[in-house]
């Protein structure tokens, strides 16, 4: 991995989401998360990131301002509380004078045979990433649909169309949310909100490799036709893409962001 070809630079913000109100769920850290919440700012999004991490969720606020020049809104939230969930959504309603545009990104991995998955394994990771992301919509559709717009984006993964060995829970949590997408944006298109869905393969941060079993990452980084693992603003912009006026005719989509091969 160190061989791999290097990545292109991010590009500057164009525009793509001044003035939004932009909520993302999980955005503290390295990983997607944190890169989305840099890219909104750069967008021009008036921006809450929430997480279940308060620490971690100051010291992302804190890099943020430092990187960018805006400070966004940081607010406590666990997506399997659907309180809290309920209190963000309220909150940001009033300090984003609506909000339009929701990003769940929460989600949780790990590494198991499903012979020996523990039923408390399998059901935190379902709990976080598609009950999570089902609660989420619930609190935020309605206010989308009384105002007559807005966009929501989920953040599923490629799992849930491949195989893949001892990823069993997250592979079915992430199919869930890639069917949650489609169901849900049937039923949001009639009030003029659109709700899509990224399917990132493998996007490199530190904290990757602390929870990846030995050699797996060079594995899968091996699969991918540039060589190389996608930088978590290469997601996020992706995610941003789905969320602005330049994806109006999409709803119930699901991106693949990758360029694995089989």
């Amino acid at each position: 991995m160190t061989d791999a070809p290097r990545p292109p630079e991010e590009p500057p913000g164009r525009g793509l989401l001044d003035d939004q109100g932009v909520v993302i769920t999980a955005a503290a850290g390295t990983g997607i998360g944190g890169a989305l919440a840099r890219r909104c700012l750069l967008e021009g999004a008036r921006l809450i990131i929430s997480d279940a991490h308060e620490r971690r969720l100051g010291e992302t606020a804190d890099a943020l301002e430092a990187s960018t020049g805006r400070r966004p809104t940081a607010l406590h939230c666990d997506v399997t509380d659907d309180t809290s969930i309920r209190a963000l959504v309220a909150t940001a309603e009033v300090e984003l004078g609506g909000i339009d545009v929701w990003m769940n990104n929460a989600g949780l991995g790990g590494s198991g045979l499903v012979t020996e998955l523990s039923d408390d394994e399998w059901q935190r990771v379902i709990d976080v990433t598609l009950t999570g992301t089902f609660a989420c919509l619930r609190a935020v559709l309605p206010g989308m649909y009384e105002r007559g717009r807005g966009a929501v984006v989920n953040n599923a993964s490629v799992l849930g169309w491949r195989a893949q060995e001892r990823q069993a829970h997250y592979a079915s949590a992430k199919a869930g949310v890639m069917a949650l997408t489609r169901s849900a944006a049937i039923e949001a298109a009639p009030y003029g909100v659109r709700v899509n869905a990224v399917a990132p393969s493998l996007a490199m941060h530190p904290n990757l490799e602390k929870v990846t079993p030995p050699g797996l990452l060079e594995e899968l980084v091996a699969r991918e036709a540039f060589g190389r693992a996608a930088e978590p603003w290469e997601v996020a912009n992706v995610m941003v893409f789905l969320a602005s006026d330049l994806s109006t005719y999409l709803t119930g989509e699901v991106l693949s962001v990758s360029s694995q091969h089989p």
